[in-house]
């Protein structure tokens, strides 16, 4: 870090510099149990005076209310942030308890009319396609999003969960700037041919769960310590046995933790961060959180170097993890593989 602000990694090819960590805002307003707002946009300002200026939203966290709740903030620091949202996860008309994936040309244009609404902005900075239709050839839909640039809507394209084929034959019809995906101790799916993929094509990988939704930090040791409404009582990793053989994992994060003075989270972050040199592309994590000393507590994993003893501690424990990481893996990128 310079001057207590962090370092900065490019977005793709051609894309705008953005702080090397990120902020995943969707517990924000949704997902992960109740939240105080006034908390949350001090979440947000803190980020930014650490240099973090890359945002990440979606319309599918609460139905829209996510941008709304962050546009305040956008609005106010316009010229500072970089503004990312998705499109591709939609309600069911049949059952609003339910999400379906879209990423046909009726839906992109819709959703990206509503997001420009939500968030009251002129241009959105990078626009994912969230989830992958594959009733949709991607060629097809990765034209429509480049038309939105083309039309000044949208600067940047992404793309969230996809298969290393996805990412190069989406890639022909338009150049993708940051392919967004689960990346942590927990989750290195990834790694065997979408990280490839990714650094051949100059495109940046941001990494979602950096911290394991949380488990990673130790906040929490199974899905009974959550809340009632918190989406992670039904994920596997985090149910009956699964949740016991995976806490165990944790014994080597405490150990490279305490070498370094550091706390599990600032571990798995730094861990996280050291793949860009391990694989020689651009990473930018970001972990969600909705406290400012967390926001600081995370930053501060940037100035953490892994060495190659607290690297092989690591390594193993991606593999010996217990269950996996959404009930249904058909929408991700490992299911398609």
């Amino acid at each position: 870090m310079t001057n207590g602000r962090i370092a900065k990694a490019r977005l793709g090819a051609d894309g705008p510099e953005v702080g090397m960590q990120g902020l995943g805002c969707m517990g924000m307003s949704f997902a992960y149990g109740p939240s105080d707002a006034a908390e949350s946009r001090a979440t947000l300002e803190r980020a930014l005076e650490l240099g973090v200026t890359l945002y990440d939203t979606a319309h599918a966290y609460g139905a829209g209310e996510n941008e709304r709740f962050l546009s305040p903030f956008f609005k106010a620091h316009r010229d500072e942030v970089v503004v990312a949202t998705k499109f591709g996860l939609a309600i069911d008309p049949d059952d609003p308890t339910k999400r379906i994936i879209r990423n046909d040309a009726a839906h992109i244009r819709e959703s990206v009319e509503g997001s420009l609404r939500r968030l009251d902005v002129d241009v959105i900075d990078l626009y994912y396609m969230h989830r992958r239709d594959v009733g949709v050839p991607i060629e097809e839909t990765v034209g429509v999003m480049a038309d939105l640039v083309r039309e000044g809507k949208v600067k940047q394209l992404g793309l969230s969960e996809v298969t290393a084929a996805e990412l190069r034959a989406a890639h022909t019809v338009h150049p993708i700037a940051a392919l967004q995906s689960e990346w942590s101790l927990f989750s290195r799916d990834i790694e065997a041919n979408v990280v490839p993929a990714a650094r051949e094509l100059d495109v940046t990988l941001v990494a979602y769960s950096p911290l394991g939704r949380g488990f990673l930090t130790g906040s929490f040791a199974k899905a009974e310590d959550l809340t009632a409404d918190d989406f992670r009582r039904q994920q596997p990793r985090f149910t009956g046995d699964n949740a016991a053989a995976n806490a165990a994992l944790l014994d080597p994060v405490r150990k490279v933790a305490e070498a370094h003075g550091a706390t599990l989270g600032q571990t798995a972050l730094a861990w996280v961060h050291r793949q860009a040199a391990v694989h020689g592309l651009p990473v930018v994590p970001i972990p969600g959180t909705r406290k400012p000393a967390r926001v600081e507590e995370n930053v501060a994993a940037t100035g953490i170097v892994l060495g190659e003893e607290d690297m092989a501690l690591l390594e193993p424990i991606a593999a010996e993890v217990a269950g996996d990481r959404y009930a249904d893996m058909r929408f991700t990128s490992a299911g398609r593989e």
